[in-house]
């Protein structure tokens, strides 16, 4: 499961199902053949996602072994073998795992990008030791148990490894002012809901949760440190509103420069769209 979509007015559950798991499963099947168009790779999300590759690169040379937590259509994972690193990809959208494959095909890394059909609840048939873990664009959002998640990631990686992840956060102003102005009040808050959501996309339905920062990194704390996090999209609108961003490109360059600049500071790395969150093996 990769990437990011526009919510839905939401309803609350518990923790998730199979039949949720599934529908889930359903919802990424049903984009992946056109998820590199405006759905799943607009400006917006480019930006985004320039920020994750960097910030890989910054914590792990070339040559390190990187594992794709929800790796979409491949984008990532083949950014990364382009890099010289090694990557296993892995995705619960069979469809997606086509791409992925697909794509490092096109780019003649197969040989670099190992694209396996595994979701992020089922990290345990992994083998292997990693150097580095990323996840972009929220797959994690979708895990059914994050603690879990992050007792895999510990077995995974090796001791000093670094986890770098995006994740869909629980305030972000330009949602909540947006859907107010227009006078949607029940999407406006959908992301202050707790369990698992149901968000719509294709009409499809995707079961999420959303994390504030500190919420997010409690389920890693017993085997990993926290070494940074941002807000990604604070300023900037988020990428559900990229013919916004269009219309008025050379005003919300300005807000990006303001992401850059002020999106690490405190109180202000706790909203935006998404976070991008570091940590290192304990």
């Amino acid at each position: 499961m990769s990437g990011t979509y526009e919510l839905g007015t939401g309803q609350r559950a518990g923790a998730m199902s199979e039949s949720q798991l599934l529908d889930t499963q359903r919802a990424f099947d049903s984009v992946a053949a056109d998820y590199d168009g405006p759905r799943g790779n607009n400006e917006l999300i480019q930006r985004m996602r320039l920020t994750l590759w960097d910030t890989v690169c910054k914590a792990l040379p070339p040559g390190s072994r990187l594992l794709d937590l929800g790796c979409g259509t491949g984008i990532d994972a083949v950014e990364f073998a382009m890099r010289d690193y090694q990557v296993v990809a892995s995705d619960w959208s069979p469809r997606m795992i086509e791409r992925t494959h697909d794509r490092a095909a096109a780019a003649g890394v197969e040989a670099q990008v190992e694209a396996v059909h595994v979701g992020v609840h089922q990290l345990g048939r992994l083998k292997g030791e990693f150097d580095g873990i990323y996840s972009n664009f929220g797959p994690l959002n979708c895990a059914p148990d994050l603690g879990a998640v992050a007792a895999e990631c510990a077995r995974l990686l090796r001791p000093g490894g670094k986890l770098v992840f995006s994740v869909i956060g629980r305030i972000c102003p330009w949602e909540v002012g947006y859907y107010l102005m227009k006078g949607r009040f029940k999407r406006a808050r959908v992301r202050a809901a707790r369990g698992a959501t149901a968000v719509g996309m294709n009409r499809h339905t995707i079961w999420t949760h959303y994390y504030l920062p500190r919420e997010f990194y409690r389920a890693f704390a017993p085997h990993f440190a926290l070494d940074d996090y941002r807000a990604l999209s604070l300023f900037m609108p988020p990428p559900y509103l990229v013919e916004f961003y269009r219309r008025h490109r050379k005003g919300c360059e300005r807000l990006g420069r303001l992401d850059d600049r002020l999106g690490a500071r405190p109180l202000l790395r706790d909203m935006g769209d998404h976070f991008l969150i570091t940590m290192h093996r304990r």
